[in-house]
Parts: C-alpha cells; sequence; structure tokens
C-alpha cells in the first residue's frame, strides 16, 4: 500500500513539474485600464486567482484620474485616487502604477505609446490585458488603441531601445463589454469568480471616491448607494452581478465542464486580441491555469 502511495506521489510531482516546465515559469500578466478604477470593474476577480496561485500581476492605469469626480479635482483628486489604487493592490496581493497623464485628456500619441511598451516589456508579460477600443469614453477607446500599438512592437528591439524587447510576443485580451458596434465582444475566455467574489468586493470597496461617490453622481443614483459598510458592500454585490448571456454560460461549459459551468455565478470574460501571440486551448489553460 506503502508502494503504490510513493508511486501516485511521484507521478503527481512529475506531473506538476511537467505542466510548470511547459509554461516556462510563473505566468506574468498586465492589466492596463485608463484610470484607476478601470481594471478593478473588469478584471480583480482574475486577479484575485492569479495571485492566489502565486503568479505577479500588475495593473496599470493610463491616465492618473484627476478629473473624474462632481466635486474634486486635479492633483487632489489624482493622489486620492492613487491612494485607493494602492489599497485595491494591498488587498488583492497585486502591484498597482498610476502614469501621469491627464484624466479626459488622453491621446493615442507615440509618447504614451512608448510608456505602454515600456510597462509591457519592463514587467516580461506573457498576458496582457486591455480594453477593447470601442468605447463611450475616449480614454478607455483610446487605451485599447495604444495597448494594440504596442502589441507587435514590444518584440522590436529598435524600437523603444531603453528597454530590451520581448523575445515573444504577449498574449493580448480584451475585457468584456456590451458595445455592439462595429462589432460585439467575442468571450473567449470566462473565468468563474465565485471563491474569489468577496476579493472582487475589496478591491472595488478601494475605490471609494469612484464606486460610491462619482460612478452613482454620474447615473443619478447617489440616493441609493448605503453609507453603512455592511450595506455598502450588499449592494456592491449586486452591482457587479450580470446574467450570464448563452454565449458566457457556453464558454463556461467549455472551461469548466457542463456541471460546474451551469452553477456559476460570477465571472469575468476576455477577448483575444489578434494582434499577439494566438495561444490554442492548451496553452490559454496554462495562461489561466484557474481553468484547470
Amino acid at each position: 500500500m506503502l508502494k503504490v502511495q510513493l508511486v501516485n506521489s511521484l507521478l503527481l510531482t512529475v506531473a506538476a513539474a511537467t505542466t510548470l516546465f511547459a509554461q516556462g515559469g510563473n505566468i506574468r500578466v498586465i492589466a492596463f485600464g485608463a484610470h484607476p478604477d478601470d481594471c478593478d470593474i473588469r478584471a480583480s476577480g482574475t486577479a484575485a486567482l492569479w495571485a492566489k496561485m502565486g503568479y505577479a500581476v500588475k495593473f496599470v492605469s493610463v491616465t492618473n484620474g484627476d478629473a473624474g469626480h462632481q466635486s474634486m479635482h486635479g492633483g487632489e483628486l489624482a493622489r486620492r485616487r492613487l491612494g485607493e489604487a494602492k489599497e485595491s493592490a494591498r488587498r488583492l496581493g497585486i502591484e498597482y502604477e498610476v502614469l501621469n497623464n491627464h484624466d479626459g485628456q488622453l491621446l493615442p500619441t507615440l509618447a504614451v505609446r512608448e510608456q505602454i511598451i515600456r510597462e509591457i516589456r519592463s514587467w516580461n508579460a506573457d498576458v496582457v490585458l486591455a480594453p477593447r477600443p470601442n468605447d463611450y469614453h475616449p480614454d478607455h477607446r483610446y487605451t485599447g488603441v495604444l495597448v494594440q500599438d504596442a502589441a507587435y512592437m514590444v518584440v522590436v528591439p529598435n524600437v523603444t531601445p531603453d528597454v530590451p524587447a520581448l523575445r515573444k510576443n504577449p498574449a493580448f485580451f480584451y475585457y468584456q463589454d456590451h458595445f455592439q458596434r462595429p462589432n460585439p465582444f467575442r468571450p473567449d475566455v470566462v473565468v468563474s469568480l465565485d471563491e474569489v467574489i468577496d476579493k472582487k468586493l475589496d478591491a472595488l470597496d478601494a475605490h471609494v471616491s469612484q464606486v460610491y461617490e462619482w460612478l452613482p453622481w454620474v447615473d443619478g443614483k447617489s440616493d441609493e448607494v448605503p453609507k453603512d459598510p455592511a450595506g455598502r458592500r450588499t449592494w456592491l454585490k449586486r452591482w457587479v452581478a450580470t446574467d450570464p448571456t448563452p454565449a458566457i454560460r457556453k464558454q463556461l461549459a467549455k472551461w469548466y465542464g457542463e456541471q460546474k459551468g451551469s452553477a456559476v455565478k460570477y465571472y469575468e470574460a476576455f477577448e483575444l486580441c489578434e494582434y499577439g501571440a494566438q495561444p490554442d486551448d492548451a496553452r490559454i489553460r496554462q495562461l489561466f491555469p484557474m481553468l484547470r
């Protein structure tokens, strides 16, 4: 009996080593958002899962968020939002960087593209997340364009030569959105958040200026936000809950199996960008090891 247990243990060790070798070591993930809360809204649950498994995750806000509030602005607001981003990072167990570009004034210039290239190269990223370049907010759109424009350039040594070029192109993925034109979002990867939904709520809760003040004010729903912490958390959980579409359910079944996929309540979805590496399903399971 002991001999059988030892053999099984050895086989598991070999399988784990083979998987790690196939991945080339720990996966490194970098996510871009236009503002200091954008990555949290779209990917903090998946980031929590990566971090829990020991993978390196970094959020980058391309602007400092100095315009996104109804009563604060400028340096005061930028400092507040930087503090919120750092607190979110602490709660998630990741890194967070906020670039000093003005909120509402982002353009897809060469200078900002070089910032993005440096961030991806310096992080030695395997996975890059970003918004699609069609969105209601110009900062969101241009963040998507900037990351797309960096997708090939990160491997070109003579572009931004002060940071060594990557030897392999990362896989680039878009966050989920609801926009239909010029083409709707396609859920290639859907990650269940049921086991880490509280971590996503923790991250969002850190962005007080946005989640409880600015965004409700823009939507004319400031009166709906509870004042007490427990009430806010319940309200926030309803805020992040969305019913999976048939396409989402289909992908959940693909990655988790019919039984588990049909029971998932909270999720985040991503679309593979055609400009970077094009991983097959086996490689996607390495990049998103929570899908195993």
